[in-house]
């Protein structure tokens, strides 16, 4: 519990750090994902040895189909943070079991349970009050990548029901590696030169993908073998919580009530999800 839980305050400082540097979209994205995948490719190598060079076995089908996604949900949660408020990302980051429950009824046919169609309709509502608050170009394009931020997200873990034989944290490293590539190239061809960040700004990014894309990941992993799933997504609810709180401690950037009245909906939903009795007789 105390790995789950460091891992998610790790997850919980997203927002602090996309505030605090003063880099454009494209670099600061390139070089969190660069970093992230330095880190993980080696991770992986100590946790499998010489098996992880069976690629077809460590990455697979299932690997090649969550590489793009994961790179698309890595890059949209940055833009999401970037362009409007953590509490309006977070919100919307809240759903990502009920979109993983949709997902898998229209990819594997797995038929969601009263429970969950319950507290989706919760959720939606939610999400639907602070949406229809927002009237600043940048707060609805924030939003919009916050949802396909989500989407991917959800992708990736019915992908990775779908196909299970692949290795996470290879998969992980190598999504972020196409990330960076890919913000890589829209920096060189829209920009006269490739944007050096400076010692400081270099040492903040590699402790924001520490914190939020490779030792996060790596806690999460060890910590929720030993740990309920129900457990282990109460304890990762305080992401939602948190990533908010440390904004708002440090920037005094405050939620509205729009989105305090839809996170508050829509955390009532997640938590009655995990927590209460299934019921019904399809699979929650």
């Amino acid at each position: 519990m105390l790995l789950v839980m460091a891992s998610t305050l790790m997850w919980s400082s997203a927002g602090f750090f996309v505030r605090t540097l003063d880099l454009d979209l494209w670099t600061m994205t390139a070089w969190r994902s660069l970093f992230a995948c330095l880190l993980l490719l080696p991770l992986a190598f100590m946790l499998r040895g010489r098996a992880l060079f069976r690629l077809w076995q460590s990455v697979g089908l299932g690997g090649l189909v969550a590489i793009p996604i994961m790179a698309i949900a890595m890059f949209s949660y940055v833009a999401a943070l970037k362009l409007t408020s953590v509490a309006n990302v977070m919100v919307v980051y809240a759903t990502v079991p009920f979109l993983a429950a949709a997902l898998a009824f229209l990819l594997l046919r797995e038929r969601p349970g009263l429970r969950a169609l319950c507290a989706a309709s919760v959720a939606f509502i939610g999400v639907m009050i602070m949406a229809g608050s927002v009237t600043a170009t940048a707060d609805l394009a924030g939003n919009g990548f916050a949802l396909l931020m989500t989407i991917g997200f959800a992708a990736s873990v019915v992908v990775a029901r779908r196909w299970t034989s692949y290795d996470a944290v290879l998969v992980t490293g190598l999504a972020s590696g196409l990330c960076a590539l890919a913000c890589f190239a829209v920096v060189l061809a829209t920009l006269p030169a490739l944007p050096v960040p400076t010692v400081r700004q270099f040492g903040i990014l590699f402790l924001f993908s520490l914190a939020t894309q490779s030792l996060s990941y790596l806690f999460f992993l060890l910590g929720s073998r030993h740990v309920p799933s129900s457990e282990a997504g109460l304890i990762a609810l305080l992401d939602v919580v948190l990533g908010p709180l440390w904004v708002w401690l440090v920037f005094a950037e405050t939620p509205g009530i729009p989105a305090l009245i839809g996170g508050a909906l829509v955390l009532l939903a997640v938590v009655g999800y995990l927590t209460l009795p299934r019921f019904g007789t399809a699979s929650s």
